[in-house]
């Protein structure tokens, strides 16, 4: 079986993930606030490409269901009840709630997966518990595709670090397990960093800058390895968490 890792959306077709179990990436900050989201309680994460779409879908809920959430540029969009820091996804602001979501990465990445398996949303804040779904599936023989949404169509170091973290953690003894370059990339990147996360966030374009504008806060929480284990999946154009009533 294969763990192939590809940089944004730009970077992989159809054939790519077509009956694949995928894993889409975005530490700083979408993987994140969806697992602290649905962890708090949240019925469902729709992502969208645009805050219009976001406007539109939301005329068709009951305004009492419904939060309006995500950023431009690292800010809250005018208007929205939430923006895309992980701190604002409370249990208070959204128990039972639907949460739409823009972001100017991470939602994208996600709606441009089509034809996979099974697509879940990975960060650092849920690792062991989406790990040990995707080496379920690659120990059955499944392929898995790993994609860094990056940072507008760039490269982004964090985004690479946790997807060699993923990577390495797929193929650990699975000796029939192959990886593109770009997974093997992403494992050395991961080894040179390990568990020193914030030197990781530190040293990377997004993480200096979400720390100038404010948002260093946000990171502490975006490194809390496992301090959000939910397996978020991503089916009929919603997030919903791994459970009882979602097996795979």
């Amino acid at each position: 079986m294969r763990v192939d890792v590809f940089f944004g959306p730009q970077q992989f077709g159809t054939s790519d993930v077509a009956g694949r179990v995928v894993a889409v990436i975005d530490v700083l900050r979408a993987s994140t606030s969806i697992a602290v989201a649905l962890a708090n309680g949240a019925k469902a994460v729709v992502p969208f490409d645009s805050s219009e779409e976001v406007v539109n879908r939301a005329k068709q809920f009951e305004r009492g269901l419904v939060k309006l959430a995500g950023e431009r540029r690292m800010h809250a969009i005018p208007g929205f009840d939430l923006g895309n820091s992980p701190l604002e996804f409370t249990r208070d602001a959204v128990e039972g709630k639907t949460i739409l979501l823009t972001t100017t990465n991470g939602t994208g990445a996600l709606t441009a997966v089509q034809g996979a398996r099974d697509v879940v949303v990975g960060s650092y804040v849920n690792f062991s518990a989406v790990l040990a779904m995707l080496r379920a599936a690659a120990r059955a023989g499944t392929d898995v595709s790993i994609i860094c949404a990056g940072r507008e169509k760039q490269f982004s170091l964090e985004d690479a670090a946790c997807a060699g973290r993923y990577a390495r953690g797929i193929a650990r003894r699975l000796p029939e397990a192959s990886m593109n370059d770009a997974a093997l990339a992403c494992s050395m990147i991961d080894r040179r960093y390990g568990d020193n996360l914030t030197r990781l966030f530190q040293e990377a374009t997004h993480g200096k800058a979400l720390a100038e504008a404010g948002y260093g806060e946000d990171l502490v929480i975006c490194g809390s390895v496992d301090g959000y284990p939910v397996v978020p999946v991503y089916a009929d154009r919603q997030i919903t968490k791994l459970g009882p009533d979602r097996e795979r």
